[in-house]
């Protein structure tokens, strides 16, 4: 009976703050999914403060200007520069340039135009473009056996209708007559055992891995691990892919203007209250306010460096646990002057996935003499065992392939989002096997606990503007939860009790 009267008399006392001051909420970090959901709340009046780990804000958007010039070490395009585009608006106010790299809504198999492509074998000779479209026409049919939304979904602009189109129709897929999942690489050995007059020799089958090994970048994973029911559920945008020329940094300074924002604040504790949550930082500092909005990368929620007390309920774990998150990293090398030909993206084919590479094009963008060596899953983590030396050498050598001539690079940069302990990894992406509704259920508050971030987006995962707009959308949930506790502390008309929370579905 004395603990019940204390809780009442703890309540009531909670109730009189509440009365005198705004709500308040501490979003934890400031990537682009932290800045957004903390401007949201503070443009509504609530006090914020956003934590975050590192030195800087941007999270795993990070613009370097160790050049003389911008380039984007993590996320560096706007995918789809259209009005449904969330983040379009902003960049638009702000006058940003932007490079367009692709028509169309093809992006997980080609961000650039064909006719934007250098691809060369491994002596250094290039590929003609009659066979890099006649790969890319086979890639597409294997596609097609697959599932049928590759097929008019992400039909290439270059591709004609053939002769296959009625075959391809009536075609039962591999995914709709499979109960189980499995992954791309699953997918692709079975169709070519139904069908081998799709298979490919020689250079054309090196062809045919590189172009594996773009959609391979595209979710930042290997084909083995990349779940064949939910590669092609992600929602593309219409209009073109836009490389930020003057990369993302304007954008996320402008929406972080004004924020208070506390930089080395590494969160690792998180508890959950009756009236509030605490938040507790490695150094022992703590903060305190009515709600959170949870906007770390998934790699860090997986590792577990964060405590949350109570713990999170199990649903939410496993969606933690389940939800696969890959590595893309970025080798960049700046030149004295530019050796290699106006295309977008230079290109070598190879007998595995693995051993392709490819490159792209700043100059064509920026007028900056600067390639970009790209790498995804295991050929990502395998380049972050290197040094940063190591590492630009062993990118400089793939060049070397294609122009045996080439100069060193006078300056290089590597990230490495895979072991950087702010990110451990990259984006998120569904692994073969698990449900597919992970992104949804990581979004989903607890409490007064919000979640935001790209893996938290069912819609646009992967994504800068994703995780944009996942911040707002955490904010807005927020808002409608602690100003609902507001009323009911302040007496205002409203429910007897604290409304559940309805997620959007």
């Amino acid at each position: 009976m004395e603990s019940r009267k204390n809780s009442d008399r703890q309540i009531r006392r909670g109730g009189e703050r509440m009365k005198t001051r705004s709500p308040s909420v501490i979003v934890v970090g400031s990537g682009f999914a932290g800045i957004s959901a903390a401007r949201t709340l503070q443009d509504a009046s609530f006090q914020v403060t956003v934590l975050e780990s590192r030195d800087r804000i941007g999270g795993r958007v990070h613009t370097d200007y160790s050049f003389g010039f911008p380039v984007d070490l993590g996320a560096s395009w706007l995918h789809g520069v259209c009005k449904e585009n969330p983040l379009a608006p902003v960049i638009g106010r702000l006058g940003l340039p932007l490079y367009r790299t692709c028509s169309g809504d093809n992006s997980v198999l080609y961000d650039h135009d064909l006719e934007s492509y250098a691809l060369f074998d491994k002596d250094g000779n290039q590929v003609p473009q009659e066979l890099v479209r006649e790969v890319g026409k086979t890639f597409e049919q294997i596609l097609e056996q697959v599932c049928v939304f590759s097929f008019f979904h992400i039909l290439i602009p270059v591709l004609v209708l053939t002769r296959f189109f009625i075959l391809k129709l009536q075609i039962r897929k591999v995914r709709d007559e499979e109960d189980a999942d499995m992954s791309i690489s699953q997918a692709f050995s079975i169709v070519l055992s139904r069908k081998p007059e799709l298979r490919l020799e020689g250079l054309a089958h090196n062809v045919l891995q590189w172009y594996l090994c773009r959609m391979e970048g595209w979710f930042a994973a290997d084909a083995d691990t990349i779940s064949v029911q939910c590669w092609d559920q992600e929602e593309l945008l219409p209009g073109e892919h836009g490389l930020m020329v003057r990369g993302y940094r304007p954008v996320i300074n402008t929406l972080a203007k004004g924020l208070d924002i506390r930089l080395s604040h590494r969160v690792t504790k998180i508890v959950r209250q009756y009236n509030g949550v605490k938040v507790t930082t490695e150094d022992g500092k703590t903060f305190v306010a009515d709600a959170a909005v949870i906007a770390v990368p998934l790699g860090v929620l997986k590792s577990g460096t964060i405590t949350f007390e109570p713990k999170l309920p199990d649903w939410k774990q496993e969606a933690i646990n389940q939800l696969g998150v890959g590595i893309m990293n970025k080798i960049i090398l700046h030149f004295e002057k530019v050796f290699w030909p106006q295309v977008e993206l230079l290109g070598v084919a190879a007998e595995t996935s693995y051993n392709c590479s490819y490159f792209l094009n700043l100059h064509k963008a920026t007028g900056h003499p600067v390639l970009v060596y790209m790498s995804a899953g295991q050929l990502a983590k395998d380049i972050e065992k290197m040094s940063d030396e190591a590492a630009a050498s062993f990118a400089f050598m793939q060049l070397k392939r294609i122009f045996p001539d080439a100069m060193a690079p006078v300056q290089y940069l590597v990230s490495r989002w895979g072991s950087d302990v702010n990110s451990l990894g990259s984006y998120s992406y569904d692994v073969v096997g698990q449900p597919h509704d992970l992104s949804e259920r990581l979004r989903v508050p607890v409490d007064n606990l919000f979640f935001a971030g790209e893996a938290t987006s069912s819609s646009f995962g992967g994504s800068v503007h994703g995780a944009y707009s996942s911040g707002i959308m955490a904010a807005e949930d927020c808002m409608m939860r602690v100003l609902d506790l507001f009323q009911l502390v302040m007496g205002e008309e409203g429910p007897a009790s604290v409304p559940l929370l309805i997620s959007r579905l």
